[in-house]
């Protein structure tokens, strides 16, 4: 566990070393949070936009709901995965799940969005998303539908 600046993380599971990481995937839980600013649509729209520029991910789309009588719910698909944030501003509290595979950098996605949304305390747990060598398609059920075509290619490849 590592805290600074509000900030609790926990990282779930440490990455095996045969482990092939495909990603890193962030849920966080985040409170004390003005009410106002947790239930402003154009507000987590920016806070969305600014963290998903600092986190150096390219943005495909992005889809930001008013609830009624409160509440947002944001979601970006990203190249890189997807970033979503629910809020509950009765509660000054809000909840967000960043999942960056490849390039990117959800941590610092993550810090904007605590910053613009002014969280006072966040809980942040990290996983490593991925598989063990020998663990890939073509060891599960789904696999073999495709393992007579990988085979072919490798054939035609010599």
């Amino acid at each position: 566990m590592l805290s600074s600046k509000g900030l609790t993380h926990y990282r779930v599971e440490e990455k095996p070393d045969r482990m092939k990481q495909l990603g890193t995937h962030l849920v966080a839980d985040a409170w004390q949070a003005p009410g106002d600013l947790l239930n402003d649509p154009e507000r987590i729209r920016r806070a969305m936009l600014d963290a998903i520029s600092a986190g150096g991910a390219t943005l495909i789309d992005l889809c930001v709901h008013q609830f009624s009588p409160h509440g947002v719910t944001a979601t970006a698909t990203l190249a890189e995965s997807h970033i979503a944030i629910h809020t509950w501003p009765e509660h000054g509290y809000f909840a967000a799940d960043l999942f960056f595979c490849g390039a990117g950098d959800p941590h610092r996605a993550m810090q904007v969005l605590q910053e613009a949304l002014e969280a006072k305390q966040v809980k942040l747990t990290e996983f490593t998303r991925g598989f063990e060598p020998g663990l890939g398609i073509l060891d599960s059920a789904c696999g073999e539908q495709y393992a007579p075509r990988f085979a072919q290619a490798s054939a035609a490849r010599g």
